[in-house]
């Protein structure tokens, strides 16, 4: 069945104190007994409500989530002028709950299903209010967000001991490419010094931050030698552009990744490249039911770390 399409537009959350005791009293319990998850093959047990279903990546979890057995809970939150609204995803009628309700029903969603785990696909501007409110409640949630305070969003985390996923990139592939860059870059420090660097990423319209997939990267280059101020960051959002420069197939126009790096040795002989192209949202949609399931075993298992990223999620070798 076809999705219809809600746009979400950003917001921002003002946290509430009612229901404070109630939610520190739910947070304990949660604490002190881990429900069982069963890990079938056929039927994962794992219950999950993704925000920002409206948007087209919530979509996409929604889908893949859904393929895989997920329980997907009818519920999702947004902006106000959003409360009541019902969206359809896979069959299923999701209800979109405002800013005034939010602490109150992730509450009592969180009290009927203790394993629940929450799926952030929002705004920028929403990240770090969204965050505040599943560590005030004690949610578990997986952050695919990009954008906000991400050192607030880590401090949060950290101070509330929530289990957590928190990745700006969930594509399995080009976390590996990541994960080689570091490697490269604690290994071989300075190997590039004096190169000058070039970067381009281009994503859908939509999209209001830059890449932080591309920061990570340069980050890397930075290690290596490379002098690149983050400003510099090309970044293309026109269609025109990005289909006549960037060769992006109009049909992905919506929805895509296109980065390259460009090296430049300083007497301009030496030249390397490095380039990433994604059409479409399946691949983060994949890799984000997969810190999922990841996220479920780690409470599961009462692990010690709190916090992970999708390294994390490849070294632990059992994804899908």
């Amino acid at each position: 069945m076809a999705a219809s399409c809600v746009s979400i537009k950003p917001w921002t959350f003002t946290l509430s104190h009612h229901r404070s005791q109630r939610t520190s009293t739910l947070t304990r319990r949660r604490r002190s007994s881990m429900a069982v998850v069963s890990m079938s093959s056929k039927n994962i047990d794992i219950p999950i409500m993704v925000n920002g279903c409206g948007g087209k990546m919530g979509k996409a979890v929604i889908k893949a989530a859904d393929s895989a057995g997920l329980q997907i809970l009818p519920v999702s939150f947004g902006a106000q002028a959003e409360s009541g609204q019902i969206v359809q995803v896979c069959g299923k009628d999701i209800k979109i709950h405002g800013p005034s309700e939010r602490e109150g029903v992730l509450a009592s969603i969180f009290d009927e299903h203790s394993n629940l785990i929450v799926v952030d696909y929002t705004v920028p501007a929403a990240v770090n209010d969204n965050a505040d409110l599943y560590c005030k409640v004690g949610v578990p949630f997986v952050m695919g967000t990009t954008g906000g305070d991400r050192d607030r969003l880590y401090k949060t985390v950290e101070d509330t001991k929530v289990y957590a996923v928190i990745s700006p990139q969930m594509g399995k592939q080009v976390v590996a490419f990541l994960a080689a860059m570091e490697i490269m870059a604690e290994q071989f420090p300075g190997a590039f010094s004096g190169y000058s660097l070039q970067v381009s990423e281009s994503h859908q319209a939509g999209k209001l931050d830059t890449s932080g997939t591309a920061k990570a990267v340069i980050s890397c280059f930075q290690k290596l030698g490379v002098s690149f101020d983050m400003d510099k960051i090309q970044m293309i959002r026109d269609p025109k552009q990005q289909i006549e420069m960037v060769g992006v197939p109009e049909e992905h126009l919506s929805g895509h990744a296109f980065h390259m790096y460009h090296l430049t040795s300083p007497d301009q002989t030496v030249s390397f490249e490095f380039q990433h192209n994604v059409c479409g949202r399946s691949i983060y949609a994949e890799g984000t039911v997969d810190a999922i399931i990841f996220l479920a075993k780690k409470i599961q298992s009462r692990a010690d770390k709190r916090i992970y990223n999708m390294i994390d999620v490849l070294r632990e070798g059992n994804m899908r």
